[in-house]
């Protein structure tokens, strides 16, 4: 079909900038010199003075306290539900754990991200961005009931999941499938890696992610290889259907997944249930406990 021209990106640049300015105020915030009690050590880095990092037995992550990031939005069950702050949900997006979480957000954020804004433009992008980022909150409340939580990671991994089911939606225009392949396994396994770092949560990476999905289905479908425009159509040329059956199929019954599951998953958040009641490992996918750092499940 006829390439479409590139959208200039301009959403996620932003995003990310915003990101980082928020990381260095919530670092001036936290003021480690002053409010480290020093239980658990030193301060990292003093050099930077304010600036200066969380002892790694606290945050292995050289970022802020915990009280630190939920003064600033960070996700925690308690307050979503008891305390009726469900703009946490929002909030939590916007932080992060620590310089290592930001980074690994940054640099998946370039080689992503950029890249479907480039290709679907700043309204889809955007939207799968806000819905994943939510959808991985109402996973993680349902599992992470009783720690902080923060990250960009959620909405991060929904981008990757709606280039997943983008690519398998539209697999017949793709010329470099292998590298495709490579680049989604390689940024999942990293953002998965960091999530097993305390602060850092992987059910909102993976409710995100599962999220993200679904959204490809619906806001991502491109027409099928060999459709031409009507007015840019040959005389005599066969006429080629510009989406093939499957792609309604598949957009319909995403669009249904996400209605029952946005639903349920928020009824069960404000009914106080605990996934972890029905499944008693799940709580080692987000935090993988050493003698450096407690997990506090």
């Amino acid at each position: 079909y006829e390439c479409e021209k590139p959208w200039i990106p301009w959403l996620l640049p932003t995003i990310v900038l915003a990101n980082i300015i928020i990381f260095v105020l919530m670092m001036y915030t936290n003021n480690c010199p002053k409010n480290n009690k020093g239980s658990k050590g030193k301060c990292v880095a003093r050099y930077l003075g304010r600036f200066s990092f969380q002892p790694t037995k606290e945050n292995p992550l050289f970022g802020p306290s915990s009280n630190t990031m939920d003064k600033w939005g960070a996700l925690q069950w308690s307050k979503v539900v008891h305390g009726k702050q469900g703009w946490r949900f929002i909030t939590c997006l916007w932080l992060h754990g620590g310089l290592i979480h930001l980074f690994a957000n940054v640099f998946s954020f370039v080689f992503i991200g950029i890249r479907h804004e480039q290709q679907f433009g700043y309204v889809r992008v955007g939207v799968i961005y806000l819905l994943s980022g939510f959808g991985g909150g109402i996973l993680s409340s349902l599992f992470m009931q009783h720690t902080t939580t923060v990250g960009a990671s959620g909405a991060l991994f929904g981008l990757i999941g709606a280039m997943c089911s983008e690519f398998l939606t539209n697999w017949t225009i793709y010329t470099y499938k292998v590298t495709a392949v490579i680049t989604f396994i390689s940024i999942i396994v990293l953002n998965l890696a960091v999530g097993v770092l305390p602060h850092i949560d992987n059910f909102a990476n993976i409710g995100g992610f599962f999220t993200g999905f679904l959204l490809g289905f619906v806001l991502l479908f491109r027409p099928q290889s060999g459709w031409i425009k009507p007015q840019h159509r040959p005389a005599g040329a066969a006429v080629i259907p510009k989406y093939k059956p499957y792609q309604y199929v598949f957009c319909v019954i995403a669009v249904l997944l996400l209605i029952v599951g946005f639903g349920m998953g928020l009824l069960l958040v404000f009914k106080g249930a605990n996934g972890n009641k029905h499944c008693s490992w799940c709580h080692h996918l987000t935090c993988a406990p050493t003698s450096k750092w407690p997990c506090g499940y």
